[in-house]
């Protein structure tokens, strides 16, 4: 497939957790036991995917072929370094 038409979802659950799938399929591929880890489904963007776009967080060719074969392309969010950990603590303690 040379382009996919992609739906994107923000998780409710976790912070920088993104769901990509095939527009025309959308949900419908994707297990209930993964929605429910996700949480609600929230419309992010409307993305044209083609080899040759590039994507901030994933290798197109990568997320393309995963929405091919499972129908889904799930984006974790980035893992936090030791102090990015130790901040979020520092900042989750102001907040009170």
């Amino acid at each position: 497939m040379s382009q996919i038409i992609c739906q994107v979802y923000r998780s409710s659950n976790k912070e920088g957790m993104y769901l990509y799938v095939d527009k025309k399929d959308d949900l419908s591929r994707v297990s209930d036991a993964l929605l429910a880890l996700f949480g609600q489904p929230q419309a992010a963007m409307v993305l044209l995917l083609k080899k040759d776009r590039k994507l901030a967080g994933a290798d197109v060719v990568d997320v393309m072929q995963q929405i091919q074969e499972r129908g889904f392309y799930l984006q974790m969010p980035p893992a936090q370094d030791a102090e990015m950990q130790q901040l979020a603590q520092k900042n989750s303690k102001l907040v009170r």
